[in-house]
């Protein structure tokens, strides 16, 4: 399984690579008027316009002071939509055993399990649950 590892104030987060479809500089954003809290624009990727989501509002992650520096482009349901995160730091192959089954009570279903690196360890999310509840 390949993965990309993403920062989120201090805490690492990876989704497979099978749902990114691209990863960007941070680009502007149009807000959207009366939108969900974790609703935080709109962007105009190459002529196509993405819903632009706050993962840190989604997964309760408090944001750092230094801005957002990228945008990863997810589709889900043949439905592309962005997240802003602090930065990518790498895409990896992992084997899946190395994928620890957890269940956080804050998060619920929206983890796959925690990928424990001799170093750190990365929450694995499943990003599809996570935007789709």
């Amino acid at each position: 399984m390949q993965v990309v590892i993403f920062k989120l104030n201090d805490e690492q987060f990876a989704v497979e690579t099978a749902k990114v479809q691209s990863i960007n500089d941070m680009m502007e954003i149009t807000k959207v008027p009366k939108a969900q809290s974790h609703i935080k624009g709109l962007i105009n990727l190459r002529g196509n316009i993405i819903s632009l989501l706050d993962i840190n509002l989604l997964l309760d992650v408090e944001k750092k002071e230094s801005s957002q520096s990228n945008i990863i482009i997810l589709e889900i349901q043949e439905e592309m939509v962005g997240i802003t995160v602090d930065q990518v730091d790498e895409v990896l192959d992992i084997e899946e055993d190395i994928i620890e089954k957890g269940e956080d009570e804050r998060k619920k279903g929206y983890i796959k399990g925690v990928i424990n690196f001799k170093d750190r360890i990365v929450t694995l999310i499943d990003i599809e649950k996570l935007l789709l509840n």
